[in-house]
């Protein structure tokens, strides 16, 4: 199969590809006990190497990181947008999904219907979300003080 694409359209797949193997790579050393998705670099590569045929420099990768054509500024400003996001996401979902389990215990969860254990979870997440929203993390606080660790 053959796809046909313009430079611009080329260059946005590129920026698409780079992200997503960063979503699916970033956190991995690339180590044989910490082993990047082999497909995932596997594509991005072949994409890669093929920016010479679109007038674009041959270490595309590298220019897509640390360039000064824009791209690089672009994907960082991306990424930093997901990592915010994921951040406050995963937080409020994960405290959220704790104090629900403090809050009801387990037969009183058994007890439930599975719309309102979502409903009861749901509100436990909401407050969480509208408390962040309105304070980030300066009510967050952690039951030890960084005396209790020694520090």
């Amino acid at each position: 199969m053959k796809i046909d694409l313009t430079k611009e359209q080329y260059v946005a797949l590129v920026k698409a590809v780079y992200l997503g193997n960063w979503v699916a790579n970033a956190q991995r050393c690339g180590h044989d006990h910490d082993p990047n998705v082999p497909e995932y670099d596997a594509i991005a590569e072949h994409l890669y190497s093929l920016a010479p045929q679109f007038g674009l420099p041959a270490n595309i990768e590298h220019d897509l990181e640390f360039g000064d054509t824009g791209h690089a500024g672009e994907l960082v400003r991306l990424r930093e947008e997901y990592n915010e996001e994921v951040f406050w996401s995963e937080l409020c979902e994960r405290l959220g999904e704790r104090d629900f389990a403090r809050r009801y215990t387990p037969q009183e969860r058994q007890q439930m219907s599975e719309d309102e254990r979502f409903e009861r979870l749901d509100a436990c997440v909401t407050v969480l979300e509208e408390e962040t929203e309105e304070h980030g993390l300066e009510r967050l606080e952690f039951m030890k003080t960084l005396e209790d660790f020694g520090l």
